[in-house]
């Protein structure tokens, strides 16, 4: 079996477990609709939307701002891109915004995540490592039957990947050392700042999570310790 030592798989979800593009364009569509922006591409609105999600996590990293929950600053974001679309925030009442920016919540795994979890379950703890509050992984997790261990999300550390305590501290509060733990992500920036706290490395590759025209992460950049095409194929690789 291959890393024999190692006692949790834990996971990047946005991407790597569920598909974000896809459920937050399908939510995405009838608010466009409804709003006027009926000629909008709601894929170009779910890319768009996902662009902010880094920019605002490093100002917490940096100190900027004191810690806030994912899904709050999907709320903020959202608002400050409703113009983008021809749409003025101070139009839409605030529940349909509420609403929308639940779509996060309603995410769909990919076909192969949750057979190879429940592989993986078997032997291992499994758990979300994901810049995702706590809430929102559960819903995720109730909605798209993600047989999690324990639910585990960025309030945890209350700081945001790829600051080195988001790893460090999920591996101290499942009592392991980090090199009992296995990150396993569809992004390599992910995997280099887990490798540095000392984690071992999955990558699994999602080659359309940000559709066809992708052009990141289409394939491991490093020598992780695993490399796999998904979910199942992950857990053929440690005898699952």
């Amino acid at each position: 079996m291959s890393l024999p030592d190692v006692k949790a798989f834990v996971f990047d979800v946005f991407g790597t477990v569920v598909d974000w593009r896809g459920g937050v364009a399908r939510e995405a569509a009838p608010f466009l609709q409804r709003h006027g922006a009926a000629g909008a591409r709601p894929e170009a609105f779910a890319d768009a939307w996902r662009s902010r999600y880094v920019p605002a996590m490093r100002k917490v990293i940096g100190g900027e701002r004191p810690f806030v929950r994912l899904d709050v600053l999907h709320r903020e974001n959202l608002v400050d891109l409703l113009p983008e679309f021809g749409i003025d925030p101070e139009q839409v009442p605030a529940e349909a915004l509420d609403e929308l920016n639940l779509a996060w919540h309603r995410l769909d795994p990919w076909p192969d995540s949750v057979s190879g979890l429940l592989r993986l379950k078997a032997r291992h703890i499994i758990a979300p490592l994901s810049n995702g509050n706590i809430r929102l992984m559960v819903d995720l997790a109730k909605r798209a039957g993600l047989p999690w261990d324990a639910i585990l999300g960025a309030e945890i550390a209350r700081i945001y990947k790829p600051d080195p305590q988001a790893y460090l501290r999920t591996a101290d509060v499942l009592m392991l050392r980090p090199d009992e733990v296995c990150l396993v992500a569809a992004h390599n920036d992910d995997l280099a700042a887990a490798r540095k706290c000392g984690l071992r490395t999955a990558f699994v590759a999602r080659p359309y999570e940000r559709g066809a025209g992708q052009t990141v992460d289409l394939k491991a950049e490093s020598d992780w310790d695993l490399i796999a095409n998904d979910m199942n194929e992950l857990a053929d690789a440690v005898g699952a």
